[in-house]
């Protein structure tokens, strides 16, 4: 995505196909000699100690949450000997905790963020960014176990840097709770690099070797949140690559310039950077440690704990002469002098203001009496040396007021932006505004049954056919996320151009439907029409199919307004590929069947789910006409706007022969008569992989079955409903909110 224009360009996945394509190098690549437990969460057995039944937002809302903060304040001046603070106050090393548990979130995919506790996993748990942070987590591992199941770690995490910058006097705009903790490392695509951050090296943007940061990922090295604090690929003398470099980032992470250089402002009037001795003289990450470490890393000897023998970014110094107080020392001093590129300890590069006042030295970490020279990194030195970023910096060193507002809001998007909407949020601290990124969206009124029916006859009864109301109402509801909770069915987001107009929607015939159903609705919202009239062809092709199977539709879906939709925001859900419609953009580099898989997991779908999800849209002939066949492609049977198991059948039959479309450049098949040689029909790679790929072809000759007929059709109707009201947390959530 580009970050002034948000336009996305190529394709948001890299590589030759499979799962390293998906996931990059994983966590048995990083550390093959990792215990590996993930044989016992097999067969559908669930890792979550607190088992299926538990509801941590009944918990949370049961939760002393005054007395949780007083404990959290508490622990800011508990310096303790295993790990003392430095300048008695644990707030700014909380503070980078909570932001680095968020600042993985990115909008391509919406995975990463805050909102799981990932932190305390690998690849995470020991990347070279989150040096350290290990001690965080287990600083506040008391807490955790005083208040169990009520609070989880990643609630924990945000509000701990929440409570840091309230008791160093900065501004917060508020907490939303209400992020349940997994017990497995998510899969997420982090990079394909085969080493951590290097200097030098595996830097993602090289802009004259042509060199874009790929999609969907937002940081600018392996192992890094962000960017790399000494420049680009440890650069110090590249300014203009170093603003490069924090706007495409910071913008993958859905911040703009002002929110940037507020947060980086923000973050940094607090604590310091650490770089006491070579980074080379540590150990490795907690997961790579030995036994004994007990889930410690970075060190060489247990007697370095305690004594400031720290490095993490390998830069050293604090940024302000007041660490632990909120104000604005730190454009003050940016502005105030000139400063010369030095060396830390680590030997890192770092910038020293020239012939600084004795009162604007830093206080020594450990030693309150001794002063030292604040620093600033080429990052920082990018809020004063690029145009765009100086006049946002002048404007916030002149009034504090505007700083103070813009960080509270950047901070507050920063650790919520992947909870989805507002109505997620749990506690006593949730801000009353609602906020144009958390896609507001009006309370909607539930329709009477006999409207319903009324309305759904109406529609069958339009000309409309089964495919053109199969597809109108997938392309509202498919837009969902299960990653950041953003898209689907409710607000009607579909009928505003930006998203009608997405070339996997087919528009023409999209705008044509959507603008039948609007005639037809009366008083039910548009969202709900879209979904009905879903259901209402879904039945339709049920019953002629021979099932008698209604399609449950929870109405109540509001529409948001113009003025609630964020267009750009958007972009990034455009889909490059959607397996489910047959739909590709573009040959890509990674195999088409793996962005099936990947668009199944962002729905939260199961194998199975997938696979009768898939069979079931084919046989509608829900299929893009953005193809070489168009509309016949796939849709493995004689009668495409009927429910039934037709796909499979005719997958799986012998009589059969597939040959590739050679100009598709195997991304197209045609399926000959073995007898005759006549073509019978057209498919592409993920029609095909249902009979390729062992377990999925296990899973599609159940529904292949003889007998198995009436299962296939329930199960494609169950979900089917799933994908509809994946986002309905205006219903799920309706009794935490009293």
């Amino acid at each position: 995505m580009d970050a002034k224009t948000g336009e996305m360009s190529g394709c948001p996945f890299h590589g030759n196909g499979g799962t390293r394509d998906l996931l990059g190098r994983t966590n048995r690549d990083w550390w093959p000699d990792q215990l590996q437990v993930d044989i016992l969460q097999t067969e559908g057995r669930n890792p979550d100690p607190m088992g299926e039944d538990f509801d941590y937002c009944e918990a949370f809302n049961a939760l002393d949450y005054a007395a949780l903060k007083e404990d959290l304040k508490a622990l800011m001046t508990d310096s303790q000997e295993w790990w003392p603070a430095d300048y008695g106050h644990y707030g700014p090393f909380f503070i980078r905790m909570a932001w680095h548990a968020a600042g993985t979130y990115r909008t391509g995919d919406g995975r990463g963020g805050a909102s799981s506790g990932q932190q305390r996993f690998a690849p995470l748990n020991s990347w070279p960014d989150n040096g350290n942070l290990d001690k965080a987590r287990r600083l506040l591992w008391p807490i955790k176990q005083k208040y169990g199941k009520h609070i989880s770690w990643a609630d924990l995490f945000v509000l701990t840097g929440n409570v840091a910058i309230e008791s160093m006097g900065g501004p917060v705009f508020g907490f939303g709770g209400g992020r349940k903790d997994v017990f497995e490392p998510e899969m997420v695509y982090w990079g394909s690099e085969e080493q951590w951050v290097d200097q030098g090296v595996e830097t993602r943007i090289i802009p004259d070797e042509g060199k874009a940061l790929e999609n969907p990922l937002a940081a600018i090295q392996m192992g890094l949140i962000y960017v790399n604090p000494e420049g680009p690929g440890g650069n110090p003398h590249d300014p203009e690559g170093m603003a490069r470099d924090m706007r495409e980032t910071f913008a993958r992470m859905a911040m703009n310039d002002e929110e940037t250089v507020a947060l980086t402002a923000g973050g940094h009037a607090f604590g310091k950077c650490h770089g006491a001795e070579p980074s080379d003289t540590f150990g490795s990450g907690p997961e790579g440690e030995g036994l004994h470490r007990m889930g410690f890393g970075w060190l060489t000897d247990p007697e370095e704990i305690g004594k400031g023998h720290i490095t993490t970014s390998g830069i050293e110094g604090a940024w302000t002469p007041n660490p632990t107080e909120w104000g604005n020392d730190y454009f003050r001093l940016l502005f105030k002098y000139e400063y010369e590129l030095t060396q830390s300890p680590a030997g890192a590069h770092q910038w020293t203001p020239v012939n600084p006042d004795p009162e604007d030295m830093a206080p020594d970490a450990r030693d309150p009496n001794t002063k030292v020279p604040t620093i600033m990194t080429t990052a920082d030195m990018a809020l004063k040396r690029d145009p765009e970023y100086r006049k946002i910096s002048e404007r916030f060193l002149n009034d504090q007021a505007a700083l103070d507002d813009a960080f509270a809001r950047a901070w507050f998007k920063l650790t919520h932006r992947d909870m989805g909407p507002k109505v997620r949020y749990l506690g006593s601290e949730v801000p009353a505004e609602e906020l144009i990124w958390q896609d507001p969206i009006p309370a909607g009124t539930t329709p009477s049954d006999s409207a319903v029916a009324d309305f759904k006859k109406a529609v069958l009864d339009s000309g409309l056919s089964v495919s053109e109301l199969v597809k109108a109402a997938w392309a509202s509801a498919s837009t969902y996320r299960n990653s950041d909770h953003r898209g689907g069915a409710n607000g009607a987001h579909i009928r505003f151009d930006a998203l009608r107009n997405w070339a996997v929607n087919d528009p023409e015939e999209l705008g044509k439907v959507l603008a039948k159903l609007d005639e037809l609705r009366g008083d039910i919202s548009m969202a709900d029409a879209i979904v009905l009239g879903g259901a209402a062809a879904v039945e339709k092709a049920a019953k002629d199919g021979g099932f008698d199977i209604s399609v449950d539709v929870t109405t109540g879906r509001g529409d948001a307004t113009e003025d609630q939709f964020d267009a750009e925001s958007w972009e990034p859900l455009e889909p490059f590929a959607d397996g489910f419609r047959n739909y590709l953009k573009t040959k890509a580099s990674v195999k088409t069947e793996d962005m099936l898989v990947d668009k199944a997991h962002l729905l939260g779908l199961s194998m199975p789910e997938m696979t009768v999800l898939l069979g079931g849209m084919r046989a509608l002939g829900a299929v893009s006409k953005h193809t070489q066949h168009g509309n016949s492609i796939g849709v493995l049977t004689d009668r495409p706007g009927v429910l039934s198991n037709d796909f499979f059948v005719n997958l799986l039959e012998m009589g059969t022969v597939w040959e590739v479309v050679d100009e598709s450049g195997d991304e197209e098949f045609v399926g000959k008569c073995r007898l005759k040689g006549d073509v019978k029909w057209h498919a592409t790679r993920t029609d095909l992989v249902f009979g390729s790929n062992s377990q999925l072809r296990a899973v599609a000759e159940v529904y292949a079955e003889n007998g198995n007929e009436q299962k296939f059709a329930e199960d494609f109707v169950k979900v089917w409903t799933k994908v509809m009201d994946a986002d309905r947390f205006d219903i799920r959530y309706a009794k935490y909110h009293g």
